[in-house]
């Protein structure tokens, strides 16, 4: 039943009557012309309609009572995938490229019309031949996961493969990465490997590579340029700054996260201009001047999970609080309201998770600004209580720091120091 994917009751004796499958190209006569791909169904979808693909790469659904023909199309345009291999110029410099899966590492699979991970990083390589303009590609699959299902236990494998090519030649690496969790990823290894000489930069793509409007091939490339032109390290991520395609936005992996679902300029960073900008002609350093340069390199690639994220709001039962004590966590981030708050109502478990030796740290919930907790009350009640306020880092970013901090410390005062002291510009100016 593949060839009728996701097809069933009307819409499947439809295809069958009409001798049409998934993945063939039609023409379909309604209250237009439309030509296209037939796609997949998702399983609970309704009977009534047929999914097309245009070659905008768009999909559309179009109700099969409204269809006055439809026909296979014989006289496809045949496409060809690009799988050869790229050529190495002598005298460029020298780039690996690890894929980890994602919207950036797929794509069209012209059988089906759907979108599909990438076989391997040279695919990805190969499918942006600029690329081999600027610098000579090595490229190597890690995994091939989309963003949600990257877990701590990848970062740590993501880690130890970068710390592989700590004493290589080449003078920077690319990690293709799903966009919804780039922001955990880089700030994993911002801590994990502090110092690293050459540049670690993540590139994603929030429009898939069958669409017009795919931003992967100008991020792969911005992403090239930055690391052969800006003399830096540090890791970052890199995206569009914004629906233009003449800017390309560099971010300190720390500064940073995704605020928009869909738009290509997704990426922010907060509370600042993006550390470069990339044009077509220059790069423009926002950044400090050569802060990551004054870091020693010694990896610390460990973490420990049992960390908590608990955003605080009117009505929260501290009952959950309580049950995270119980399960046996070492670490508990609060985002709090405001300058650094939550409610008195949680001061009685507060007190619990402090006799038990749990790392309490306080972020906020507003998007910028600084947690201040001695400005009210409510708020030096809560530093007596043994929460430490963690100055305007971002609450998921706290969280990674958390994990990575409590990986790498053998007791609580150890894991403070390490929280409070600015790594990678996880607490900005």
């Amino acid at each position: 039943m593949s060839e009728y994917r996701g097809y069933e009751g009307n819409s499947l004796k439809f295809l069958k009557a009409n001798r049409i499958a998934v993945g063939d190209y039609v023409r379909i006569v309604a209250d237009i012309t439309y030509s296209g791909i037939i796609m997949p169904r998702y399983e609970h979808s309704d009977d009534k309609h047929i999914v097309l693909k245009l070659k905008n790469g768009y999909n559309i659904g179009l109700e099969i009572a409204e269809i006055e023909k439809i026909e296979k199309n014989l006289v496809t345009e045949k496409i060809i995938e690009k799988s050869e291999w790229i050529k190495k110029s002598e005298g460029l410099p020298k780039i690996l490229l690890l894929s980890t899966g994602g919207t950036i590492a797929s794509k069209v699979d012209y059988r089906t019309g759907s979108v599909t991970p990438v076989l391997s990083a040279q695919e990805l390589n190969a499918s942006v031949p600029e690329l081999a303009k600027i610098a000579n590609i090595d490229a190597e699959v890690l995994f091939s996961e989309y963003s949600e299902n990257i877990m701590p236990k990848h970062w740590l494998q993501i880690a130890e493969k970068i710390n592989e090519y700590s004493k290589s030649d080449y003078v920077g690496i690319i990690i293709a990465h799903g966009t919804d969790t780039m922001h955990y990823t880089s700030s994993f290894l911002s801590f994990a490997l502090a110092g690293f000489s050459i540049p670690i930069v993540l590139v994603g793509s929030q429009r898939s590579s069958d669409r017009a409007s795919s931003d992967a091939a100008l991020n792969l490339i911005g992403a090239t340029k930055f690391i052969t032109s800006s003399n830096t390290n540090g890791i970052y991520i890199i995206m569009h700054q914004d629906e233009n395609d003449k800017v390309i936005a560099c971010h300190i992996g720390t500064r940073v996260r995704k605020n928009h679902t869909s738009k290509r300029g997704a990426f922010k960073t907060i509370g600042d201009e993006p550390a470069f900008i990339i044009t077509e002609n220059q790069i423009q350093k926002n950044i400090k001047e050569d802060f990551f340069k004054t870091n020693e390199f010694h990896p610390r690639i460990k973490l420990d999970t049992k960390v908590a994220l608990v955003k605080y709001h009117p009505g929260y039962e501290p009952e959950l609080l309580e049950k995270i004590i119980e399960m046996g966590y070492k670490g508990i981030i609060f985002e709090g309201t405001g300058l650094g708050h939550i409610g008195k109502t949680m001061y009685e478990s507060v007190k619990k998770a402090r006799n038990k030796g749990i790392f309490l740290g306080m972020t906020s919930q507003c998007i910028d600004g600084r947690v201040r907790m001695t400005v009210y009350e409510s708020g030096r009640d809560l530093l007596n209580l043994g929460i430490v306020p963690l100055e305007n880092m971002i609450p998921e970013v706290a969280l990674v720091k958390t994990m990575w901090a409590i990986g790498n410390s053998q007791n609580i005062e150890e894991v403070k120091k390490l929280m409070l002291e600015n790594i990678a510009l996880e607490i900005s100016d």
